[in-house]
């Protein structure tokens, strides 16, 4: 535990992207948010496979695996880090996958469930890149966030083309009401 309170004194605690300069070690906001995107994609990861076993739809099925790909990428990438940081972690998810291939919801339910942890992934992304003060490490995040956008607007597509995906409520068009007599 830090004993005193340090302060950064130059621009290069923000290196990390120039392959020959020094990196300097992880800070604990970096720690964590390396640490929940590995728990978090994990979950996910666990949920979709369920989800892909259990779909109707073929593009939906084939969906689920890509985002499972997804989030190994992810795992891979934030395990690669601080394995290159000399950081131990610890990844049990204490639970796994049934063999069960019975729906347990509806292809419209389980994908606006993964609509909505889209959302979730790309605001974690954005908060790891927001907070971390190396920049190769906002560089990383901001591509994975890049990745999870357009996965999640694939599956958008595919709400859409069944029917699925509702309007949310809209302002009125004021420009349009004015101008109509």
């Amino acid at each position: 535990m830090p004993k005193t309170t340090e302060f950064i004194e130059g621009k290069h605690y923000l290196n990390g992207i120039n392959p020959f300069s020094e990196k300097r070690v992880l800070n604990d906001l970096e720690i964590g948010y390396l640490h929940h995107g590995i728990e978090t994609n994990n979950i996910g990861m666990q949920l979709i496979t369920g989800f892909a076993q259990c779909a109707q739809n073929k593009d939906v099925k084939h969906y689920f695996v890509k985002g499972i790909e997804l989030a190994k990428k992810h795992i891979q990438t934030f395990e690669n880090i601080l394995l290159d940081s000399n950081v131990q972690f610890s990844t049990t998810s204490g639970s796994t996958v049934t063999t069960s291939k019975v729906p347990p919801f509806s292809d419209k339910l389980m994908m606006t469930c993964v609509y909505y942890l889209n959302g979730f992934g790309i605001v974690g992304s954005s908060f790891g890149t927001i907070f971390s003060l190396r920049k190769d490490l906002s560089l990383q995040t901001a591509l994975l966030a890049k990745d999870v956008y357009f996965y999640a607007d694939e599956g958008i597509k595919i709400m859409i083309k069944n029917g699925w995906m509702e309007e949310p409520p809209q302002m009125e068009d004021r420009t349009r009401i004015i101008e109509d007599k």
